[in-house]
């Protein structure tokens, strides 16, 4: 997020064709929630576009980037690695450690879908399950950028924008930022 060191979500394991709305969610996720980009490995030229859309309508910072191999960025990041899976301490015995860590260094936040490799779980400073039943890596990501920012992601202002959504009870309204009314519900 803006005011701290950097945040990278890697997604791994993505399969072209079944995981294409998955991976798209991570990276919407991880932007909406105070991710600072998003690393996506594999034929995620789909999602990746997706992205990068809703950054160039709703802003940003974030940046996308795809990459064909997960290992250079995991064996090289000097900083903190979360590998978030249900099988890994529980986030409220380990938030508090990350948030610390976070304080000075970068962190990536690394998300998988398919089987994830040994290496990775071995790399990782903290293996961590948001809960340790099954469910969704979007939901994982979701409530472990929460703790990790303590709720500032969702007052975040975002640069760049050309269109915001208008806060509402009842029905759906976005606007123009020039102030040029939406009103029929389309983003």
């Amino acid at each position: 997020m803006q005011d701290s060191p950097e945040v990278t979500v890697l997604r791994l394991g993505h399969r072209p064709g079944r995981d294409d709305r998955m991976t798209t969610h991570i990276g919407l996720t991880a932007r909406a929630l105070g991710a600072d980009r998003v690393v996506l490995v594999g034929e995620t030229d789909g999602p990746a576009e997706t992205v990068e859309s809703v950054v160039d309508r709703f802003g940003g910072p974030f940046d996308v980037e795809v990459r064909e191999s997960y290992r250079p960025l995991l064996r090289g990041w000097e900083g903190g690695v979360v590998h978030l899976t249900m099988y890994g301490e529980r986030v409220q015995d380990v938030e508090s450690a990350v948030r610390e860590r976070h304080r000075t260094d970068p962190i990536l936040v690394v998300v998988g879908a398919e089987k994830v490799p040994f290496e990775v779980y071995d790399h990782a400073g903290w293996n961590v399950g948001v809960t340790n039943q099954p469910h969704s890596e979007v939901a994982a990501l979701a409530v472990f950028l929460d703790r990790l920012f303590e709720g500032r992601e969702l007052d975040r202002e975002w640069e760049g924008a050309k269109r915001r959504v208008v806060p509402e009870a009842a029905g759906k309204r976005v606007e123009e930022v020039d102030g040029d009314d939406r009103t029929d519900g389309s983003a």
